[in-house]
């Protein structure tokens, strides 16, 4: 629990400086597409606008997960990051929407931009966004993750817009503009949908892998006692930490004692194998479960 909490801790932190970097730069941002007179960067730096409000609710998020339980929640409030993270995916599908329908119209009617400013706010976007991305880069809760999506779109985002820029500048090609953005856009939204979908099924209490319920009786059947397993039930909190319940049917021969030291040797071996959370209730084969259809 305790290293855990550390993982809590160290991803607030993460979220926290991508948070102030992406806020400086949005205001930079700004300054810069209207000196520059990029449609591209102005509308960019709308979206970076919605990108800092979405890692303030990643940072909010983040931290109000670290609370542990209480009477109100009982399994404490790990589930707030992965609310965080779905918003930021609904937000991200906001954001790239608002790209396309900006980008479409320059297809078919390109508009003459400042091209040596625009590389000049590019690589200061690589820069800024960049070390935000990196800050995230090792993060392995669903919110970081999400939060880092928002930053590596950006990132994407004046990368394309450097080139774009490079290529317009030497070129004429201003037409490279929006199909650059909509190329990014479209990696950006398969990756949303990826978190998503994972988000989704945390929510829902899915098993977080479909291999573990044969992993889980794969560890339990191998020792000797053990007759049966049933009512099993594996879900997350986060992502990350698991909470197990299941009942184990034993051999009628065992004592009191033994039935102890089974119970203690089985939740260690299952929490040794990455289950956090184990709740087990040991059974002979002459007890009826009441709930064995759960």
């Amino acid at each position: 629990m305790e290293k855990h909490h550390h993982d809590h801790n160290h991803a607030t932190g993460n979220i926290k400086v991508a948070f102030w970097l992406n806020l400086f730069f949005t205001i930079v941002e700004i300054v810069g597409g209207f000196y520059t007179n990029s449609v591209a960067i102005i509308s960019d730096a709308l979206h970076d606008l919605g990108d800092t409000i979405a890692l303030g609710l990643a940072w909010y998020f983040q931290k109000l997960s670290q609370r542990g339980r209480d009477r109100k929640f009982s399994y404490g409030y790990g589930r707030f990051s992965i609310l965080a993270a779905m918003i930021n995916s609904v937000l991200l599908l906001a954001g790239s929407a608002y790209v396309i329908s900006v980008a479409i119209p320059r297809l078919f009617a390109p508009e003459e931009t400042n091209a040596t400013g625009m590389i000049w706010l590019a690589i200061v976007g690589l820069l800024v966004n960049g070390v935000a991305a990196y800050k995230l880069s090792y993060g392995k809760s669903l919110n970081e993750r999400a939060a880092r999506l928002h930053l590596l779109e950006d990132v994407l985002g004046w990368a394309a817009v450097l080139v774009g820029a490079i290529l317009i500048k030497f070129t004429g090609w201003t037409v490279l503009d929006p199909i650059l953005s909509i190329a990014i856009t479209l990696w950006v939204l398969s990756n949303v949908y990826k978190n998503l979908r994972t988000g989704l099924k945390i929510f829902l209490q899915g098993v977080p892998d479909n291999d573990a319920i044969a992993e889980i009786k794969a560890l339990i059947m191998s020792n000797l006692h053990v007759q049966d397993i049933h009512d099993v039930h594996l879900w997350s909190m986060d992502g990350d930490y698991k909470i197990l319940t299941l009942h184990v049917v034993v051999s009628t021969s065992l004592n009191l004692e033994e039935h102890i030291t089974l119970k203690k040797n089985l939740k260690e071996l299952l929490i040794a194998n990455g289950y956090n959370h184990v709740t087990l209730e040991i059974e002979t084969q002459e007890e009826e479960c009441c709930q064995e259809k759960c």
